[in-house]
């Protein structure tokens, strides 16, 4: 009988299979539970023993998009029978819909900004991983160098000067200023990886455009950025994760206007406390944009992690 020492055999197969599947149940348990958790009455998410089978309830995204104030039996029947299926939730506890809540204000807010840096990040990064990877630059190595110890520090550890600098530039609770700030933390993740990826384009493909009479610019754009599609692509899904995820600069620099979901999630407050539904269904919302940015990605996602690990 032959045998392979590359090829894995069978056993070994399903014991790798069976590892991945109990890995993967593992890590989306949580999620599952969140999902959930949005789904249920306040009274069943506090349920000891926890409940696994319940009844679905839509109160809790009602509780995260509304506002709504409590008001006295007599006061509520003068208003006669509940007109939406929202406001016949909201009356089960005495309570009438003032407006909308503040969480689709946030929930932009973090697109906003997330996206923008995300762009900001990328676009510089892209320019100066290039000129780190094709010019003789002056102290190469230190800039380099210099460049990855600031992720090196953690971000948190420069918070009060970020905050004293920003509220004497009138960049506190901006837009611009959250932007500019996740594009600078991020701007040294984006330099390194996207330099490994244009370093494995052969040069060779730039020269031969260059005799064809492009310009360089024209070299850059139409050779090299279609070749290192897939460490923009890699590099944005990283820089987007931690922009749409940060919650000490958004809690020290937002109050109001800019502030993002991660800060306000947490600050839904329900009738007898914590709003459990209406938290978990916040944070699936919240997950849903990365996580949909992530599976259009994901082809070159997997392509940027593996580029240039084999070579002919």
């Amino acid at each position: 009988m032959s045998y392979s020492i590359t090829e894995p055999s069978s056993r070994q197969k399903w014991f790798a299979g069976i590892l991945v599947v109990g890995y993967a149940l593992l890590t989306l348990l949580p999620l599952i539970w969140i999902i959930a958790t949005g789904f249920k009455t306040p009274a069943d998410a506090i349920a000891y023993p926890p409940k696994v089978i319940f009844t679905p309830s839509l109160e809790g995204y009602v509780n995260l998009f509304t506002s709504r104030s409590r008001v006295t039996p007599e006061d509520l029947a003068a208003l006669g029978p509940p007109t939406t299926w929202y406001d016949a939730i909201v009356r089960q506890y005495d309570m009438v819909i003032n407006g909308p809540s503040r969480y689709g204000e946030r929930f932009m807010n973090s697109v906003i900004i997330g996206f923008g840096s995300t762009f900001l990040s990328v676009f510089l990064g892209t320019i100066a991983a290039y000129a780190f990877s094709r010019f003789k630059v002056p102290l190469k190595d230190d800039l380099l160098f210099f460049i990855l110890s600031t992720r090196m520090m953690p971000p948190i550890a420069v918070a009060i000067p970020i905050f004293l600098m920003y509220r004497q530039l009138g960049l506190s609770d901006t837009h611009l200023g959250m932007i500019l700030l996740y594009t600078a933390v991020n701007l040294s993740l984006s330099v390194w990886l996207l330099k490994g990826f244009i370093d494995e384009i052969p040069i060779e493909y730039e020269e031969a455009a260059l005799i064809d009479g492009y310009t360089r610019f024209q070299a850059f754009y139409k050779v090299v950025l279609p070749q290192a599609a897939t460490g923009i692509a890699s590099t944005a899904i990283f820089c987007l994760i931690f922009s749409w995820n940060e919650y000490a600069f958004a809690v020290l620099l937002t109050s109001g206007e800019a502030q993002t979901a991660p800060p306000f999630i947490p600050t839904i407050i329900g009738s007898g406390g914590k709003d459990w539904p209406a938290v978990a269904a916040g944070a699936t919302l919240f997950l849903m944009p990365i996580m949909i940015f992530t599976i259009l990605l994901r082809k070159h996602l997997l392509r940027g992690i593996t580029f240039g690990a084999v070579r002919k």
